[in-house]
């Protein structure tokens, strides 16, 4: 073997550079092997994006640099690429056929693939077309299966703590209830790890519906002895009883979550008449340096997936168990991995005086 690609597919998260720049260090000075950077995601499979074999001078500096030097784009399935029909008509086709033969034709002999589970999914059925892929689990929301943990995880916890603190003490000042909405999709472990860090009142997640008026009653009884502020975390797929999820239609009607921060800051002005303030963090979360946690687990995980394809370990993803990185079939990492509403962390944080709803 002398050639490797290795694409970032989905949404960015930091620690994606740290990987890059393990896979090509590992594959350069271990193996002598070239490793081909491919832009987009796998739309850059399709469209002709530019693919360049990735030098050791061009990734070296990238360790702390957060993002993707490659780009990434979170909806490229080349097994469903929407094209318009003669008569304006709009249709999924497979052009799984012409993104193989591009990886041919770049001298591509295996692939790394990082990203989350829609990017795993994608990549098991290029496996099963013939494609030899590997992949490295990334996602900032640690929803999936299989991994104790994934890289970006722990910067997006750090951001949203830090927003707790800075919070903590205007709603101290003013007297205010602060409701801060993180990220996670259908997973509630940034809220949960960053509203136990932080110091929250509340923290609502997907994995326990909640009713607002024991969130009310939470914080006023707080209120009654004496701290006349409040901080509460919500996750963008929480919900309550009997309820659904919050979506907002993004430009081209794209549904995604969020907007339940909102929701949430109106109940609890309405049922206790308090000042209510609203911050949606958003995708600062998935923004500026990896922490060095993120970046020492993201460094572990490029080197090691470049051992599978030396082990030609066809199908299998790196993951870590405990302080352990091990391989495990990228099929069992797509199943979501949620917190356990009667889990050990839930009931610490209930031991701790947080209510769920």
């Amino acid at each position: 073997m002398k050639t490797i690609g290795i694409l970032t597919g989905g949404g960015d998260a930091p620690g994606l550079n740290a990987v890059i720049r393990a896979v090509v260090l590992t594959a350069k000075h271990r193996y002598g092997w070239d490793v081909i950077g491919i832009r987009q995601g796998f739309d850059g499979l399709l469209h002709d994006a530019p693919a360049n074999i990735l030098t050791e001078e061009r990734v070296r500096p990238l360790l702390t640099r957060g993002g993707t030097i490659l780009g990434a784009v979170n909806r490229g399935n080349p097994f469903r690429q929407v094209v318009e029909t003669a008569d304006g008509a709009v249709e999924p086709i497979d052009l799984t056929d012409e993104a193989l033969r591009r990886l041919t034709n770049m001298g591509v002999e295996a692939l790394i693939v990082a990203g989350g589970d829609g990017t795993m999914a994608i990549a098991q059925k290029l496996l099963d077309r013939g494609a030899r892929v590997v992949g490295v689990p990334k996602t900032i929301d640690n929803d999936l299966a299989q991994t104790d943990v994934t890289f970006g995880f722990d910067t997006a916890i750090l951001t949203a703590t830090d927003a707790l603190d800075k919070l903590q003490t205007t709603a101290e000042s003013h007297h205010r209830v602060m409701v801060l909405e993180v990220m996670g999709r259908n997973a509630g472990w940034i809220a949960l790890k960053a509203g136990v860090a932080g110091g929250a009142d509340a923290i609502l997640i997907p994995e326990i519906p909640f009713n607002i008026a024991t969130v009310c009653a939470h914080i006023q009884q707080a209120r009654e002895h004496g701290r006349n502020y409040s901080l509460i975390v919500v996750a963008e797929g929480a919900a309550p009883i009997n309820g659904a999820q919050e979506y907002y239609i993004q430009t081209g009607g794209v549904m995604r979550l969020g907007g339940i921060g909102y929701i949430v800051g109106n109940m609890i002005a309405d049922c206790i008449g308090a000042e209510v303030r609203v911050t949606v963090l958003g995708h600062l979360q998935r923004g500026g340096q990896p922490t060095p946690h993120d970046r020492w687990l993201a460094t572990r995980f490029g080197s090691a997936a470049v051992q599978l394809v030396a082990q030609e370990q066809w199908g299998y993803m790196v993951a870590l168990r405990g302080e352990q990185i091990v391989s495990v079939p990228m099929t069992d990492a797509l199943q979501m991995k949620q917190v356990d509403p009667n889990g050990d962390m839930v009931q610490m944080a209930r031991d701790l005086g947080i209510v769920f709803g």
